[in-house]
C-alpha cells in the first residue's frame, strides 16, 4: 500500500504573523536612518572688546639740579715750584671755607630727597679767567651759578651772559649790582646804599633829631655812604632833619659847640674808614661826650677793626649796620659747627656760614622750581629780603642794625 503524504492546511490565522516577519526581514536589509533635529537659530553677537591691560608704572627719574660754583682756588699756585703768596692763600681760603659750607647746605636737603649735580671752576680770581667760564658748555648748561667772587671778576663774567638766563648768584662781595647792570645777578650781600638807608631809617624813627652832624675825612670814598645816607634820610623825614656835613681836620670839633644841645641827644655819623682819621677824631668825640651827649653811627667795616676799642664806641652809644649777625649760643648753629668739624676737621668760618645759608637757600628754591620767586629766609649767618630790581636783577636789601652794650654788639631795638 503507498501511503501518501497528506498536506496540511493552510491557517488562515498564522497569515498576519508572515506578513509582519516579512516586514522586519526587510527593514532589517535596509539602511537605517537617524532623526536629528534642527538647531534653533540664535542672534550672533559681537565678542567683548579685550580689557587693557593696565601699563606698568615707571616712576619718573629723580630732577637732579646742577649747579656750578666758581670761587678762586688758584689751583695753578699748586703745580711744582709755585707756591701761594699771603693775597692768593687768603683767597683761596675764602673759597675752601665757602665751597665747604655750601656743600654742606646741598647734603642736608638731600635728606628730603632732592639731588644735585655740584660742578666746580677755578676763577683763579683772574678776570680773564671768568671771561673765559663764561663761554664754558658745561656753565652756561648748569641750572644755577654761583659766583665769581671778587668784583673784577663778576664784571668779566657777567659782561658775557647779558640776555635773559638762569640766575648768577653774587655770594658774598657788596659791590652794587648798578656796577654790573646784569638783569640776572642775585646779589646776596646788601649794598652800601642799604647799609646807608637802615640807619637813615632808625634815626627818623627812634631818635628823631632835629640835626645830624656828619663827620667826613675829605676823602671822597666817604661820598659812598654819604650820598644815600642824606637822600634816605630826606625821604624819610621830609627833610625836616637837617644834615650838617662837616670836613674834620686833626680832631677839632669846637667849631661844633654852638650848634649841640646839652639836655639832649646829638647824633653824628662818621662814614669813614681811615684808621688814622677814626683814631683822632673818635678820641676828640670821646671828650665832646663829656660835655654833649653823643650817640654815633659808623661805617659797617666798622664790626671788623681791631683798632677800634669796644669800650671806646659803647660810651660813644656807637650804632652800625651789619648784614652778619651769627648767634653761636643758638642750638641750631652750634649743631652745624659740631656737623663741619666732624666732616671737615677744623672749625668753621664767617665765610663757611655764609656758604652753609647760600646752599641751603638756593638748593631748596632751585629743587622746588621757585628760583625766580625768592622768598624771605633766616639763615644762620644773616637773613635774605631780596626785591627785584629793573635791570639789575635780585638784591637782598635785610641790614641788621647793632648797638655796643655791654662791650659787645647787640641788636639796637
Amino acid at each position: 500500500m503507498t501511503s501518501v503524504r497528506n498536506r496540511l492546511p493552510q491557517l488562515s490565522g498564522n497569515r498576519w504573523l508572515l506578513g509582519l516577519f516579512t516586514v522586519l526581514v526587510i527593514s532589517a536589509c535596509s539602511p537605517k536612518t537617524r532623526w536629528v533635529s534642527s538647531p534653533v537659530n540664535k542672534p550672533v553677537t559681537a565678542p567683548p572688546p579685550p580689557v587693557p591691560q593696565p601699563k606698568p608704572v615707571v616712576p619718573p627719574a629723580p630732577k637732579v639740579s646742577v649747579i656750578s660754583l666758581i670761587l678762586p682756588f688758584g689751583l695753578d699756585h699748586i703745580g711744582p715750584g709755585r707756591s701761594y703768596d699771603d693775597i692768593s692763600l687768603k683767597k683761596a681760603k675764602i673759597a675752601a671755607d665757602y665751597y665747604r659750607g655750601f656743600k654742606l647746605g646741598l647734603d642736608s636737603l638731600t635728606y628730603f630727597g632732592y639731588n644735585y649735580k655740584l660742578q666746580l671752576f677755578d676763577s683763579k680770581d683772574v678776570p680773564a679767567q671768568s671771561h673765559s667760564l663764561a663761554y664754558n658748555p658745561k656753565v652756561r648748561a648748569s641750572d644755577l651759578i654761583i659766583g665769581p667772587v671778587f668784583p673784577e671778576d663778576i664784571k668779566a663774567f657777567t659782561a658775557v651772559l647779558t640776555s635773559a638766563r638762569k640766575p648768577i648768584v653774587s655770594p658774598l662781595s657788596p659791590e652794587s649790582p648798578a656796577t654790573f647792570r646784569n638783569q640776572n645777578l642775585v646779589t646776596v650781600n646788601p649794598p652800601l646804599d642799604y647799609h646807608a638807608w637802615a640807619a637813615a631809617q632808625f634815626i627818623n624813627d627812634k631818635l628823631k633829631p632835629q640835626k645830624v652832624f656828619i663827620l667826613k675825612s675829605g676823602y671822597s670814598e666817604d661820598d659812598a655812604y654819604i650820598i644815600p645816607f642824606k637822600k634816605a634820610l630826606d625821604s624819610l623825614s621830609g627833610k625836616r632833619i637837617k644834615v650838617i656835613a662837616v670836613t674834620i681836620v686833626r680832631g677839632q670839633l669846637s667849631s661844633l659847640s654852638p650848634q649841640l644841645i646839652k639836655d639832649k641827644q646829638n647824633v653824628f655819623l662818621i662814614p669813614s674808614t681811615n684808621q688814622a682819621f677814626l683814631t683822632v677824631t673818635l678820641h676828640s668825640l670821646d671828650t665832646l661826650n663829656k660835655r654833649y651827649p653823643v650817640t654815633l653811627f659808623g661805617h659797617p667795616s666798622w664790626e671788623h677793626f681791631a683798632f677800634l676799642k669796644p669800650m671806646l664806641l659803647q660810651r660813644l652809644r656807637t650804632h652800625i649796620t651789619s648784614a652778619d649777625k651769627v648767634d653761636y649760643k643758638s642750638a641750631q648753629t652750634m649743631a652745624f659747627i659740631r656737623k663741619y668739624q666732624t666732616e671737615w676737621h677744623t672749625a668753621p668760618s664767617a665765610y663757611a656760614l655764609k656758604g652753609f645759608d647760600e646752599g641751603l637757600y638756593f638748593g631748596r628754591l632751585l629743587a622746588e622750581n621757585s628760583i625766580k620767586n625768592m622768598a624771605d629766609f633766616t639763615g644762620l649767618h644773616n637773613s635774605f629780603h631780596f626785591e627785584k630790581k629793573p635791570g639789575l636783577g635780585w638784591v637782598n636789601t635785610h641790614v641788621n642794625l647793632l648797638v655796643y652794650s655791654n662791650f659787645e654788639l647787640k641788636k639796637a631795638e
